[in-house]
């Protein structure tokens, strides 16, 4: 199209959220009118299913839960008075309890105050509150300072703590686990109560619990007498619970506005709660979406945000985004393998890492361009009436234009400034995206039996190892014999894989075998 037609289509199809300062631009994707047409009565169902979801109905055939992450933001909308008591209540605990931790009335027994939160999580546990702090802090004027462990990875717990070994008795540190049982979360729990005991600290007067109610791990922070336990709700799923306890309680002790961040999520809701497809921005994206990838996935969403505040935007987004659509099966049972792929960066940074690729490599993707047109910063110029923003503006246009030019589909969210109500919004825009493009193409976006499928791969794993640790002797065997003597002849490759990595930690030890190919084992 030539440029007097795209501006025509970007007047056409432009969709502006005045209560936000917020825009959606769709022009630069295929599609055409009569495709907004035929996909119509489809996205009135949508709207209805998710009409229904905010009312209460079981979102969740397979776990017989509903799901209100929109009641959060929303508590008048919660189907029950409880519910929506137990949210406002949430909330308001989590603002005294951050104001005591700040004012010096809720302190450590071995310093002044805390200064320090250390956070343990896992994906919908970290994801969120790491791309919230990162995005709205100000190391200048945060009230506490973040850490994270997001893994079971002992080198990366040990690096974290050598940052920390010194602060410890200023340390506060929060355990986030749903039920309380996830290994990778009780794993780095582990660990870092040792540590404090290991400096002749007790750890539960500088823990918080952020779980359900009755789980393992709030019976534990009850009969420790841990600082505090914050509760998390059965019908919130980790991806979608940044607005929950698990990232309002982090976010407020560092000092960002919660209750910002929970009114922009609020108000976009309403944006994105409106059945006319036109001026909602949600439903829009939802059939971006669907056109790009012709409803099966068959392209990669790629999302580069030009701010450097945004890094973790994409990262966040992966979960959110795969951990909802990539399903095997739809609502009927039918094999569909659902799914799109999300990855992305930060402008300019892509332009000198996969922008090449992006623009004359394979063209399996589309690109959701966020701008942001408050710079920020210093406004210097870096020559003659030019800033540094200005460059990075100029990048993010450009690339846009650069990458129309040889048919590559983009769209682009326009945003004032990055906020703790713009975060609030972005959130729950694309959290409303997934839930219809979800209802557009029949699939459940709230259970995910393929993470729940790998989770009890590794329990058996570990159940192997086990078996093939206790059959070590001091006669030298390969896993091939190991894994006949314990029963499990067809898993002597998991075996091997077993036996090396505990002989790499000094737990077995192992030597070449005549034959090629072959290792044998024996006890330490």
């Amino acid at each position: 199209m030539d440029a007097s037609v795209l501006w025509q289509r970007y007047r056409r199809y432009f969709c502006r959220v005045e209560s936000l300062d917020f825009s959606l631009d769709i022009s630069r994707m295929h599609f055409d009118e009569a495709f907004l047409t035929s996909m119509e009565p489809a996205m009135q169902k949508a709207f209805m299913g998710m009409d229904a979801l905010e009312s209460g109905a079981i979102a969740n055939p397979d776990e017989k839960r509903m799901v209100g992450h929109y009641w959060l933001r929303a508590p008048q909308l919660a189907p029950t008075k409880d519910i929506a008591l137990e949210i406002t209540g949430t909330v308001e605990s989590i603002q005294k309890f951050a104001a005591g931790v700040h004012a010096g009335k809720i302190k450590p027994p071995k310093a002044e105050r805390f200064t320090r939160v250390l956070a343990i999580g896992i994906g919908g546990s970290a994801l969120g509150p790491m791309f919230v702090g990162d995005a709205l802090g100000e190391p200048s004027s945060d009230r506490m300072k973040m850490h994270f462990i997001d893994n079971t990875d002992p080198d990366g717990i040990a690096r974290m703590m050598e940052t920390l070994k010194d602060l410890l008795p200023e340390t506060l540190v929060i355990v986030t686990s749903k039920s309380g049982g996830t290994p990778d979360t009780r794993n780095g729990m582990v660990v870092v109560a040792e540590a404090y005991r290991a400096v002749h600290l007790n750890f539960a007067p500088h823990a918080v619990a952020v779980t359900m109610a009755g789980s393992h791990l709030d019976k534990l922070a009850a009969s420790e007498s841990w600082l505090a336990r914050i509760p998390m709700f059965d019908w919130v799923g980790g991806r979608t619970s940044e607005l929950s306890a698990v990232g309002l309680l982090p976010a407020a002790l560092q000092g960002i506005d919660i209750i910002s961040m929970l009114a922009g999520a609020a108000a976009c809701d309403v944006a994105t709660r409106v059945h006319e497809t036109r001026r909602n921005p949600a439903a829009l994206m939802a059939l971006m979406w669907y056109v790009a990838t012709d409803g099966k996935g068959k392209k990669d969403l790629v999302v580069l945000p030009y701010k450097d505040r945004l890094l973790l935007f994409s990262r966040y987004l992966q979960q959110l985004v795969m951990e909802s659509l990539g399903k095997a099966l739809d609502l009927d049972g039918r094999r569909v393998e659902q799914g799109i792929a999300v990855y992305g960066n930060k402008g300019s940074t892509d332009q000198h890492a996969f922008v090449q690729q992006l623009r004359d490599g394979v063209n399996n993707f589309f690109v959701t361009f966020v701008r942001v047109l408050e710079s920020g910063g210093s406004p210097l110029e870096v020559e003659p009436g030019v800033t540094a923003g200005d460059y990075l503006h100029g990048f993010l246009v450009g690339t846009r234009e650069a990458l129309y030019g040889n048919d590559r589909q983009s769209m682009t969210i326009t945003v004032r400034r990055v906020d703790a109500r713009t975060i609030g919004a972005l959130i729950a825009l694309f959290e409303r995206a997934v839930g219809l493009y979800a209802l557009l193409i029949h699939i459940n976006a709230y259970h995910q039996p393929g993470v729940e499928a790998g989770k009890k791969a590794a329990a058996a794993v570990l159940a192997l190892q086990a078996k093939a640790h206790a059959a070590l002797s001091n006669t030298a065997q390969t896993a091939t014999q190991i894994s006949a003597a314990i029963g499990a002849a067809e898993s002597a490759e998991s075996v091997y894989f077993i036996l090396e990595h505990l002989a790499a930690n000094r737990r077995a030890n192992s030597a070449p075998a005549p034959d090629p190919g072959e290792t044998t084992f024996t006890m330490i």
